[in-house]
């Protein structure tokens, strides 16, 4: 009689332990003084200081990288996906005025490969430590049979905290008041069922293909990591009256900012202000789609937003762009009548 064991059934413990043991010191590279176990235990232990808070609140968030993993599939190019993963759940921490604490990441994979795995969670703690939180734990999961071979899964939680009384929840925010944009650097990590379909199906465009308008080949464009926010930004809640904030992800400016001003105002884009990524303009070209989806689907160009009074947009600007950020005044609010829904209070001109 044929005897089985959990690597017959496609489950390599053995590998999972290497990874592990690849994987130590890179992820201890993150920690804060506030983490107070080490890697292997059931859970992390994180004991932030409360003593510098009157009335601490915890944020918390969560996403995954999406189909921008199928890109890095056929490029077998992993190193940045764990970035994707940390900045699109820290950056909406940030949209609350929150200091990102801790990070727990989530693979899955078919079959545990220790190479590529590994890639991918020094991906997750490069992401950590541009962030400023620790990666305290994780779990990578080997699931036989459910991922096809090479491909995976890969998800995230942060936790963060914020003062009470500093929440930023765009109360504030009155007509006259500035939106100041900071450059993404491409697609970021949103559209990417679009993009495949228009560039990969419908254009039959190559991954390894130079374009004139890039720099890169498609499949290096289309890999770049999601910008950090958090080291630019952070620094200004200390120093400034931020209004309001917001992490321009799937929906674009059309579908993000709406939620972070009151009813009764609409934001006015000048889309002259910045200079939109060749990329859009080759996937609005290739796929013929309207200058409205575009902003309704990408960040065309800014990856993040700041409100704040006109007082404040110049000196703000000022040190964005001294910290190695690309930042511009990219329209303003006004009033507005509008009063079913938030679908018309974005006028892009």
């Amino acid at each position: 009689m044929e005897s089985f064991d959990y690597k017959k059934a496609g489950v390599d413990l053995e590998a999972g332990e290497k990874v592990v043991d690849k994987i130590k010191k890179v992820v201890r590279s993150t920690f804060r003084p506030e983490v107070i176990t080490d890697l292997g235990g059931f859970a992390g232990l994180f004991q932030p200081d409360l003593s510098v808070y009157h009335t601490p609140v915890l944020a918390a968030a969560t996403d995954g990288v999406g189909t921008k993993l199928k890109i890095a599939f056929m490029l077998d190019k992993h190193g940045t996906v764990g970035i994707d993963a940390v900045a699109m759940c820290v950056n909406d921490l940030l949209v609350q005025g929150a200091e990102p604490l801790l990070f727990l990441d989530y693979l899955a994979v078919g079959k545990m490969d220790v190479s590529q795995v590994t890639e991918i969670v020094r991906g997750v703690a490069d992401g950590c430590r541009q962030a400023g939180c620790a990666l305290l734990g994780g779990e990578t999961a080997e699931m036989p049979g459910f991922y096809a071979p090479g491909e995976y899964d890969l998800a995230g939680f942060a936790l963060g905290i914020a003062e009470k009384d500093k929440i930023i929840d765009g109360r504030q925010i009155i007509p006259g008041d500035i939106l100041i944009g900071i450059a993404s650097n491409g697609l970021h990590s949103n559209g990417f069922s679009l993009v495949r379909k228009i560039l990969l199906e419908h254009a039959g465009l190559k991954l390894d293909l130079n374009l004139p308008e890039l720099d890169s080949t498609l499949g290096e464009e289309l890999l770049k990591p999601t910008i950090i926010y958090v080291p630019l930004v952070l620094p200004l809640l200390r120093e400034f009256t931020i209004k309001g904030l917001a992490h321009i992800t799937g929906g674009g400016l059309k579908l993000n900012l709406p939620r972070v001003f009151p009813a009764g105002l609409k934001a006015v884009i000048e889309k002259e202000c910045w200079d939109i990524p060749p990329i859009f303009s080759l996937i609005q070209e290739y796929g013929n789609v309207s200058e409205q989806e575009m902003f309704r689907t990408f960040n065309m160009g800014i990856g993040f937003v700041l409100i704040t009074s006109p007082q404040s947009a110049g000196p703000v600007l000022k040190q964005i762009n001294e910290k190695g950020g690309k930042a511009r005044q990219i329209g303003y609010l006004k009033r507005c009548n509008v009063k079913d829904g938030k679908g018309d209070v974005i006028e892009i001109r």
